[in-house]
Order: C-alpha cells, then structure tokens, then sequence
C-alpha cells in the first residue's frame, strides 16, 4: 500500500509503498478514506513540539474508512461499515490506570512507549491497523462527506471535557479559548448538548463575530483586554444568570493570567475542567487561592481526551440535527500531495477549518 513516511524530523514525508498491515486477534485492517491533517502537524514533523514519537513512522491521527477485515472477537463490525478510527489507544491491561497513546501522533511515559511501539502507524495511508474497540460505527454516509466527518477528530476533545463537566441543559457554559479551533468546537457542542447560553470571550473580533454569526443569541462573545480582574467582571456580566462551569481550551502560548480570569468567573459550587496547555511551554502556571477553591466549594479537574462512548453519542447528535459538520470548511489533498496539505494546514488553521487528505 501506498503511505506518506516521516523518516527524519526536519524533512518531508516520503511517500512509498509499504507492506500492508496484518491484523492480530483484537484488531481491525480500515481502508482510510479520509484523514485530517492537524494544524499544528509542522511543528510536530519539524521537531518544534518535541513529541516522544520512533522514527519512521506513518503519522496522522484519527480517520474516517471503512472497514476491510475483522479479527475473531469482532461481534458487530463488518467489513464495508462505515467506522471512525479513534487514535485514542487504550491499554488492556489496567483498567485503573491506563496507559493512553495516539496512535500515529504521541505518547506518554514508559508504557505509552511500548504501547506506541505496536499500535505505531497512523492514517497517513491507505489502510491502517486498529484496536478493534477503536473503530467506532457511525453508520452508512456518502462517500463524498467523509472528509467532512473528520471533523469528529476536533469535536470529540472538547465533547470529552463537557462530558466530565457533566454539563446539563439549561445551564451557562463560559468556554475559555472560544475562538480556537477546540475552543470553537466546544461552542458548537455546548450548545448541541441544550447549555442555555455559551460565553466566548477572545481577542480575535473577527473570530467572536463569526460565533455570533453562526448560533445567535445563546452565545455571548467577550472581547478579552489582557486585564485579570476587569475581563473576568465582563464575562460575569455578559452571562445572563450565575456562571455554572467553565472549560479551558487555551494553547500552551497564552498567560496563566488570561486562563485564570475564565476559571474563577465560575459560581460558587461550579465547575471548571481544564483541557488547555498553560505551562506547557514553561512559565508560570496555574496558581488558584486555595480559599476560593475551599469556601465555593469548586469542582476542579484536568481531563485529555474523552472516553470510549464520546464517538458514539456525537455520533448521535450528528445524525438528529443537534450538530451540524456543514459548519466546516474542508479542503481536501491526495496522499500524493501529503506535504503540501501539512503546509496547508499550518496557514490555514482556525475555527471550523479543516485539512484532510484522502488517500
């Protein structure tokens, strides 16, 4: 089979050919029909966000196909289903603590390593090996609109963080990142899930006025002045009730003190996730007063990723309407042509933008 190869940090993707891949027991062979190429894939290929990835390596992560062969244990896929390939890879041994990889993209600590080591390749090819948990039914769709179903790969990271917020219909969700590529995502899915009204705040106008634009009214856009206390007043003030959770989306670029004026806008007895990046890069990091945390009794956690059912219930809210992938704009590459969509992707990044190759 054909595939594009990241043999060097630094340099182009070669595209080759390669043996197919064989399935063990547990695994699934998807032939990809559509990929999409993440914005930030050229800092990742070019060494600038030092993933722990082994070289060579097919990269990519997440994937729209269908299913080719089916192992053993398979009870309800069949070869030709429709399935999203979630890079999310679990492993089995520890259903505690788990170690977590995505599969063609990164990895974390020693066992996230040896996990990599076999689940390696990702979709930058024509057909991939996965975990057969991991290819996810989605049901019978066009083939046309593949490459716009990848946009499942964006939506499902902040769908995982609302799912942990356990936000319920009807209340107010203050999104911090909202004019990110996550960040706007996490807009779309508030609402689709029935939160009364999203806060966005942001620096980008353009980008605030294109969320207001595409939902209306339940969303109140913020536009952010770099002042901690004074930006957090506004965002209280753009809601139209208490504040009852708050989800962090921010790059690892942006101030502790942008993030921390999002988190503390939440009411007493809310909740906040935290999904984003802050001191990533180094820096300061995330400093809450203990007091606040105490008396208000907050709810604070970290969530990456989203769990095994994420894919399933999106699904859902895809096929009744609640969600609509035509917000995405897509451009489409051959696997020929995998460097120039990498280069695409980085220029051509931002809220409901999406490059995909189709090999």
């Amino acid at each position: 089979m054909k595939a594009a190869i990241l043999k060097r940090l630094g340099t182009p993707l070669a595209i080759e050919a390669i043996p197919d891949p064989v399935p063990g027991t547990g695994e699934v062979i998807v032939d990809v029909v559509a990929t999409p190429v993440l914005s930030y894939a050229q800092e990742v290929f070019g060494g600038e966000r030092r993933y722990p990835i082994e070289l060579p390596i097919v990269p990519g992560c997440g994937a729209i196909g269908r299913v080719r062969t089916v192992g053993p244990d398979a009870t309800q896929l069949r070869p030709g289903d429709w399935v999203f390939c979630d890079p999310t890879v679990r492993s089995r041994d520890d259903a505690l603590m788990p170690d977590i990889v995505l599969q063609g993209w990164s990895s974390r600590g020693d066992g996230g390593k040896r996990l990599q080591r076999y689940f390696h390749d990702g979709p930058f090819a024509e057909r991939l090996r996965v975990p057969t948990e991991n290819a996810v039914r989605i049901g019978d769709i066009d083939g046309a609109d593949a490459a716009r179903w990848c946009a499942l790969n964006t939506l499902l990271v902040p769908y995982g963080g609302l799912l942990a917020s356990d936000l319920r219909a009807g209340e107010i969700l203050l999104v911090s990142g909202a004019t990110g590529n996550f960040g706007s995502a996490c807009v779309a899915v508030g609402l689709a899930i029935g939160a009364r009204c999203v806060v966005a705040p942001g620096r980008n106008q353009q980008a605030l006025a294109d969320l207001k634009r595409r939902f209306g009214e339940r969303v109140r856009t913020v536009a952010l002045t770099g002042d901690e206390a004074g930006d957090r007043k506004r965002m209280q003030e753009a809601a139209p009730g208490p504040i009852d959770c708050v989800i962090d989306l921010m790059p690892p670029s942006v101030s502790a003190t942008t993030v921390r004026a999002a988190v503390m806008a939440v009411r007493p007895y809310g909740r906040v996730v935290l999904m984003g990046g802050v001191g990533m890069l180094g820096g300061a990091g995330l400093e809450l007063p203990y007091p606040w945390i105490m008396r208000n009794d907050i709810t604070l956690r970290g969530k990456w990723m989203y769990p095994k059912e994420a894919v399933t219930l999106m699904t859902g809210l895809i096929r009744c309407g609640l969600l609509d992938l035509g917000h995405f704009d897509v451009r489409v590459f051959a696997l020929d042509d995998a460097n120039e969509a990498v280069v695409h992707a980085a220029v051509n990044g931002g809220p409901f933008r999406m490059t995909v190759i189709a090999p």
